[in-house]
């Protein structure tokens, strides 16, 4: 097991190696403005906070190291993996920057286009939202390709990750499209608030990407049968499936 993680850094091409430093970096981002938030103090929910640098900078960093990784067993020519995997990279990055820089300005990140600073950053994090989405969607459907290369157990792991992140993404853009509605037609306490009460149905999904391929690596390391592997999978996707539907649809009809 040790060794299958390090060969993926000596043996990882140029993109993933960047793309894991820049996500160690991003996680590294999020931890130290936990500490800050320990020392400074303030509010941890509203608009200006410091839990937005936090958790931004461990989410996208979570995912971005997780996206290399997964992608790793998918087939693409090295061309298409260096732009999709750098684009990722570079929009996580953008992201994280804009949310931070904010919070250090002690002005929202989000539906604040007041001043062109502002709205400079809200259009950068508008956009590589876009980006993000266009990549994840091209990914999804890669990963929804005849691939013998890999484990069915596998397989199925990286299908339902993908489709279930590209789920976690459009409620996301959902959340960001109404929240952009109410703040332009003046009512900025709702748009906040519409926006957080979204936040389960947009967290539900998204890990699906890490905790199946997860485990579908994990069983790799055991003496089981493919099938049996599969089976535990596909028992797991279930699981998994009924969990974030439950959630998502609690968030929205309640």
């Amino acid at each position: 097991m040790a060794d299958d993680l390090r060969a993926r850094w000596t043996g990882g091409r140029r993109i993933e190696r960047v793309g894991y430093l820049v996500g160690a970096v991003l996680l590294l981002s999020g931890l130290f403005h936990l500490g800050v938030f320990a020392v400074l103090g303030g509010p941890w929910e509203g608009p200006v906070s410091w839990r937005k640098p936090v958790t931004f900078g461990l989410s996208f960093g979570l995912t971005l190291i997780t996206i290399v990784w997964v992608t790793s067993y998918l087939p693409l020519r090295d061309r298409a993996r260096t732009w999709l995997l750098g684009l990722f990279t570079l929009e996580c990055a953008i992201e994280v920057a804009g949310i931070t820089v904010q919070a250090w300005r002690h002005v929202p990140s989000h539906y604040n286009a007041v001043g062109p600073f502002n709205a400079v950053v809200v259009a950068f994090l508008a956009s590589g939202g876009m980006v993000l989405i266009a990549v994840v969607l091209a990914l999804t459907v890669v990963a929804q390709r005849p691939n013998p290369s890999v484990s069915p157990s596998m397989r199925l792991a990286l299908r339902f990750g993908f489709l279930a992140l590209l789920a976690a993404l459009a409620v996301g853009a959902v959340m960001i499209a109404k929240g952009e509605i109410l703040a332009n037609s003046g009512q900025l306490e709702l748009a906040f608030a519409t926006g957080g009460s979204y936040k389960p149905a947009h967290a539900a999904p998204m890990h699906a990407i890490l905790v199946l391929p997860a485990l579908a690596w994990l069983l790799s390391f055991t003496d089981w049968p493919e099938a049996r592997r599969l089976l535990v999978v596909r028992v797991a996707v279930g699981c998994y499936l009924v969990v974030a539907a439950a959630v998502m649809l609690a968030t929205f009809l309640g």
